[in-house]
């Protein structure tokens, strides 16, 4: 596939996001691993760890319409590289913490917020406003997929580091390994505030007036609803899949596993969701998504819970699992054009983290209280059958056919 921006080859932009991706989402990705040997070190306890971890995903979507409105007036890059050095000085600064305040602001501000500046809707609004509007879909889902190559690689990596030279070590190393995002933010310096010839045909306005535009747009505040549920979902299961691996009496190898698996999975969800967005609706691609996932839990439920079970469900529910993101992106760029896109998509990405918030708290709360999971999962189906529901009213055009002259 000839993947082309404005005159010249896309692929450096794209592969440096997807790199940088690959990073701060293996990064946030793989922090249920650290509670358990957390609630070791500290005594904390679940309740308070799940909180820290709870306003990290707050944070993380915070963040991302922040940066995402410095990234449409300045660029990417500075955003980049503070957003790299925030996110090595929160992980390393973690082993230090000793009570839920000083957890909440390394993992909870620090690394979150860092790992914001480096993610959906920065990326994606650095890419899209430099390529044609008929590859933006292709290149979301490329992006994407990175994210989800980054925890198929670093949930199993982290895993087997913390068992043999300790969680310390573990989240040392992933500190380092973040830094690498700075390097790779040079690959996106020529991306200015608004690329010329992205801001669409609609006549130019200022960032906060497009903003009160888009908050009182029904299909805009429809795709925050279900991106909501997405949030409530993976935050959840990122924090609370190794204590449920636990109660079911399987190994922590089976947690890093599966958490690999979803991510594995995800790469190619990710990229179908990127070519489908091409071919047809992007709402009913999202109602599809969500849909799914109430029938995947609902089985998962009723299966016994074997390593197999898990797997099966991991790379099941991997599929979907953020591949509503190219999908969600390409919604706000039809609605409103590129031109504050890291913007518009960053406040939807903090409606997910709302969301992410309450599926990583009330995870630790039910856990406390019930000694297991199971009302999670059944707010999980309730959830994810709304947010398919919720997609129908979204008023997206139907798709034409690009024409692409050889």
């Amino acid at each position: 596939m000839s993947i082309s921006g404005k005159g010249q080859s896309a692929w450096p932009v794209m592969l440096s996001a997807a790199a940088i991706l690959m990073i701060t989402m293996g990064a946030r990705q793989s922090t249920g691993l650290f509670v358990a040997p957390l609630n070791s070190a500290t005594g904390l306890g679940i309740v308070s760890i799940s909180f820290a971890l709870a306003v990290g995903q707050f944070v993380w979507g915070l963040a991302q319409p922040i940066f995402g409105a410095i990234a449409d007036k300045r660029g990417s890059y500075q955003v980049l590289i503070v957003g790299g050095l925030m996110l090595a000085g929160g992980l390393a600064l973690t082993p230090l913490a000793t009570s839920e305040w000083s957890l909440m602001v390394t993992m909870g501000i620090l690394s979150a917020a860092g790992a914001g500046a480096g993610s959906f809707s920065i990326l994606i609004g650095a890419t899209a406003g430099q390529l044609n509007p008929e590859r933006r879909a292709f290149a979301g889902g490329f992006i994407n997929a990175g994210g989800s190559f980054g925890q198929f690689v670093f949930a199993p990596l982290l895993q087997a580091i913390i068992g043999v030279f300790g969680w310390v070590a573990a989240i040392l190393t992933m500190a380092a390994t973040t830094l690498l995002t700075i390097p790779l933010a040079s690959y996106l310096v020529k991306d200015s505030a608004v690329p010329s010839g992205t801001a669409s045909s609609r006549p130019a306005m200022g960032l906060w007036q497009q903003v009160r535009q888009a908050m009182v747009n029904p299909s805009y505040l429809c795709l925050h609803a279900g991106f909501f549920t997405c949030g409530f979902h993976v935050a959840f299961l990122v924090t609370h899949l190794p204590g449920e691996v636990s109660l079911c009496g399987h190994a922590a190898s089976v947690s890093a596993v599966s958490l690999a698996l979803i991510g594995l999975f995800n790469i190619a969800g990710s990229l179908f969701a990127g070519a489908m967005g091409s071919r047809y609706r992007m709402k009913y691609i999202l109602a599809i998504m969500y849909g799914s996932r109430a029938v995947l839990i609902i089985l998962y439920l009723l299966a016994p819970k074997t390593e197999l079970t898990f797997y099966l469900f991991a790379a099941a529910l991997g599929f979907t699992w953020l591949a509503t993101v190219p999908p969600t992106a390409g919604l706000v760029g039809k609605l409103f054009g590129t031109q504050y896109l890291a913007t518009l998509f960053g406040l939807t990405l903090l409606s997910h983290q709302i969301g992410g918030f309450l599926g990583a708290w009330l995870g630790g709360l039910a856990m406390a209280h019930d000694g297991n999971y199971l009302w999670m999962w059944y707010a999980d189906i309730g959830l994810a059958a709304a947010a398919a529901l919720v997609n129908f009213p979204i008023r997206e055009a139907k798709v034409v056919a690009a024409v692409v002259a050889k």
